[in-house]
């Protein structure tokens, strides 16, 4: 891209929230053509890869999760993937407490939720990405001692910033043997898709939390999609 004003060429552009872009052709060829094409770093992805085989005994062989650095050639069918034997959750705390309460669980909520899910999929470990205050975070880990976070040193922060451990967050809830996310959060939005992008039937991948005072706890997965 050439820029009249500074007479240089520039070889990169950024999209600030590229995804809104993208959101009257959600679901088409031309959306998934883009999202995947929108591949995670991979220095952020060896993290994630890492954590997984050292603390969850999870590899891309044994989950079947084979990953092709050239997205072009990431054909996979639906449900093909196995992933680790944990399960994942994204569970959103904070604004979402207020600006979504009809969609967030109490920490009492969500753990039983948690435990359910665990049992019925026989999986001893969970491996939970959260943006919960060090308060609720302390009460999660008395209340589900299997829990398992990616917690980064201050070197690690300092390097990857707050957005690189998002990322290598949703790296590792993308390969979780069954997963579950927040309503409405566009971080649960990109593991899914993610999920989907490596093969994972979507039982396994569209599913959510739900408020307490649901009367019907619709799940994503068994949404009817109109084209």
């Amino acid at each position: 891209m050439y820029s009249k004003d500074k007479h240089e060429y520039y070889r990169s552009v950024m999209l600030d929230r590229a995804e809104n872009l993208l959101h009257d052709h959600y679901g088409g060829r031309d959306y998934w053509n883009t999202r995947r094409s929108m591949v995670f770093a991979k220095h952020l992805r060896v993290v994630g890869d890492e954590f997984r085989r050292k603390y969850l005994h999870s590899t891309d062989e044994a989950d079947r999760t084979d990953y092709n650095e050239d997205w072009t050639q990431m054909k996979v069918k639906l449900g093909t993937a196995v992933g680790g034997p944990y399960l994942g959750v994204h569970l959103r705390r904070k604004d979402f407490i207020w600006g979504h309460r009809e969609d967030v669980p109490s920490l009492h909520g969500a753990v039983k939720k948690i435990r359910s899910l665990m049992e019925k999929h026989k999986l001893k470990r969970v491996f939970i990405a959260t943006d919960a205050i060090v308060e609720e975070t302390e009460e999660l880990k008395k209340l589900l001692p299997e829990m398992v976070r990616f917690e980064p040193t201050w070197e690690e922060l300092e390097l990857y910033k707050d957005g690189g451990i998002a990322i290598i967050d949703q790296w590792i809830c993308a390969h979780a043997r069954y997963f579950t996310g927040t309503s409405v959060s566009t971080f649960s939005f990109r593991i899914h898709e993610e999920r989907e992008i490596l093969g994972f039937d979507p039982k396994t991948t569209y599913n959510r939390f739900c408020g307490e005072k649901e009367r019907n706890c619709e799940q994503p997965t068994h949404w009817k999609i109109v084209y």
